[in-house]
């Protein structure tokens, strides 16, 4: 009888060994072994303690992952916080960038565009334009842009007078004209809503009287900028808006708040000459009627002293006739006595103590030979009297009061463009 270790490795055991022990009872004529007895697992001998010691190891993990619960189909964990990367979406060759754009993003970006450089207008709206007539096909299209314009043109500050350019120029070259009417007339009906709240919204809280005044300011703008064109003669403006302009600062003036005013001082600053001029070729006063209801707020209205005096500077504007110079008399003609002009072209002159004068100064001619003198002392020739470039001998310092004045400007200059 022969007794046998056989080491089995078991590639489910992950690497342990099983020793069995076997009795060969006897061997048979062909040679092959007979087994008698079953299979045993006996311990092994202290030349294994390590791979029993791993084994051990192994059990244990074993058993871990036989009680665990996780799962290779779970969802995948991310901790909070942690953003994912996800791979940019491919990009179509043969789609164009704009053609992603809508229609208010394309027109939001080209009003912003005329915002910050407005000189670019000239240059740049035949190319606007082109795009637009391009784009704007339908008459649900047309209303779009129509709102669009005129809500940014309301909204963005400083953008009127480029908006109402742009609404000028659209008007003449839009080419798509429905049944409902033209970007003009689409333009028009706009305006006139917002015409017909103009009794609410002077009396409406502080936000909407800023979009109401807004809307005046750009309907300013509008008018002199809309040209409608005749069969006969120059194109006209809008009288429909001569109108509009006049009731809007009779409802400003109803309700004379600050922010009323300082909307109705704007306007009449911006359009008063045009709307003198043309109400006195109709022969209508209401330029005058305007006037009176200024100077009936300035006696009984409670309004700012700094609003008081923007009020009072604009009746002195219009008694100046709005700050306009007339034809002087002919050049032939001209002499100090018949025009008021006479000297305007004339130089400034300072005297070596700084006080100025011009040619319409009694003591002109006396003066003005002093500074002939000085010149000659400064610029001898003969070397007598120094050298010419002493004059700049002296360190260039401004005066105190002039650099404190220069730094002022240089900050308000500073906050203005940051605004």
């Amino acid at each position: 009888m022969h007794h046998l270790w056989l080491s089995v490795p078991l590639h489910a055991t992950r690497g342990r060994h099983f020793y069995f022990a076997i009795t060969l009872s006897r061997v048979t004529s062909n040679g092959e072994f007979v087994v008698k007895g079953n299979f045993k697992r006996l311990q092994p001998s202290a030349s294994y303690a390590n791979s029993t010691s791993t084994s051990r190891g192994f059990n244990e993990v074993d058993s871990l992952v036989q009680s665990s619960k996780l799962s290779a189909s779970a969802a995948e964990f991310v901790p909070s916080g942690i953003m994912q990367y996800e791979d940019p979406p491919l990009y179509d060759e043969n789609t164009s960038y704009y053609d992603e754009q809508t229609l208010a993003e394309t027109v939001a970006d080209f009003l912003a565009h005329l915002s910050s450089s407005p000189g670019s207008f000239e240059s740049d709206v035949e190319q606007i334009t082109a795009m637009l007539n391009s784009w704007v096909t339908t008459e649900e299209l047309l209303n779009e842009l129509v709102e669009l314009i005129y809500t940014q043109s309301t909204a963005i500050p400083n953008f009127s007078y480029t908006g109402a350019r742009l609404c000028n120029y659209l008007s003449h070259h839009l080419t798509i004209s429905p049944p409902s009417g033209n970007f003009r007339q689409l333009l028009l009906k706009r305006c006139q809503n917002e015409f017909l709240q103009r009794d609410a919204a002077v009396r409406g809280d502080p936000e909407t009287q800023k979009k109401f005044h807004s809307y005046v300011l750009f309907l300013g703008e509008l008018y002199l900028s809309l040209e409608i064109k005749s069969a006969k003669g120059p194109p006209n403006r809008a009288t429909i808006l001569l109108c509009a302009l006049k009731d809007l600062m009779i409802s400003l003036f109803s309700k004379p708040v600050d922010a009323n005013l300082i909307c109705a001082v704007k306007l009449l600053k911006l359009t008063g000459s045009v709307l003198d001029d043309t109400w006195k070729e109709s022969g209508q006063q209401h330029m005058e009627e305007l006037i009176r209801r200024i100077e009936n707020i300035l006696l009984d209205a409670t309004c700012s002293r700094d609003v008081r005096q923007m009020l009072l500077k604009l009746v002195e504007l219009r008694s100046s006739d709005w700050g306009r110079v007339r034809a002087a008399a002919a050049a032939s003609k001209a002499t100090p006595d018949n025009d008021p002009n006479y000297f305007m072209n004339e130089p400034t002159f300072y005297t070596e103590d700084g006080t100025p004068f011009t040619a319409a100064d009694p003591d002109y001619a006396e003066k003005y030979q002093e500074i002939l003198d000085r010149q000659d002392y400064f610029n001898d020739p003969d070397g007598e009297n120094g050298s010419e470039f002493d004059l700049y001998d002296t360190e260039d310092e401004m005066e105190p009061e002039i650099e404190e004045a220069y730094e002022t400007f240089c900050l308000e200059a500073e906050k203005k463009r940051k605004q």
